[in-house]
């Protein structure tokens, strides 16, 4: 069993969506440092991602557009990766969606945003993990990361619908870990709230706020969550279906 520092990602392939901005984008960062040759996936960030790989360190990188609630794009994506790599030994799905609704308010929690939130978070995931899945098997030893999150289990959160989104997602990693054993694991990494632009409207004094409620006292950074990621593909071989909580103690 190689130590921690002989661990490396040199010559494996890693997918992530929502690639191009927030943990995605942290997660590109921390996976290309370890050595993998990533495909930053996007929806609209095209812009973003390229000027991302512009900055990573290595080669082989390159840009790859995501739709979510196109399964279509995805079996295409699929092939592009295929063509490119010969190969997908990591993918980490770090694309959602949420929009801050009032949990109390249930007329504001509209038909049309509880489809586009369980599209995004759940069935986006499941049918990017189901184009990938083929070329994964290959391998013999992949790994896929679901971002999740601690709503999925506290059931506070941005909203209702992105609370359920997560519960689903963390069952899903759950069926999933034993539906496609011993060639894939899937695990979950579950932060709290983290300093990104994912949710409209929180910015640093709402994060610093939220911090002063945690045992540990401090904001979530992308880099930190990456950072569980990178551990969950490296360091913890033995662990699928496993709900990694990165929150700073805001679930306690």
């Amino acid at each position: 069993m190689p130590l921690p520092s002989e661990i490396s990602l040199d010559n494996k392939v890693a997918v992530v969506t929502g690639g191009s901005s927030g943990i995605g984008a942290a997660t590109v960062r921390a996976l290309a440092q370890a050595g993998a040759r990533v495909a930053v996936g996007y929806n609209k960030g095209r812009e973003r991602a390229e000027a991302l790989i512009g900055e990573l360190p290595g080669s082989g990188h390159r840009a790859i557009q995501l739709r979510l609630e196109d399964s279509a794009t995805l079996r295409a994506a699929e092939v592009q990766v295929r063509k490119a790599y010969g190969r997908a030994d990591i993918l980490v799905n770090s694309a959602g969606f949420t929009k801050p609704i009032p949990h109390g308010d249930l007329d504001a929690l509209d038909d049309a945003t509880f489809d586009a939130v369980m599209t995004a978070n759940v069935r986006g995931v499941f049918a990017m993990i189901r184009a990938m899945t083929p070329l994964m098997r290959e391998t013999g030893d992949a790994v896929i990361v679901n971002i999740s999150s601690i709503s999925g289990f506290t059931g506070g959160g941005s909203s209702i619908v992105y609370c359920a989104s997560k519960g689903a997602l963390d069952t899903m990693t759950l069926s999933l870990a034993r539906a496609l054993a011993p060639q894939i694991r899937v695990v979950c990494v579950s932060p709290a709230a983290v300093a990104t632009d994912f949710v409209a409207g929180r910015g640093r004094p709402q994060l610093e706020k939220i911090a002063q409620t945690t045992p540990l006292n401090r904001v979530m950074e992308a880099e930190e969550v990456a950072l569980a990621v990178l551990a969950c593909v490296t360091h913890l071989r033995g662990a699928t279906g496993t709900r990694i909580v990165v929150d700073n103690g805001r679930h306690l």
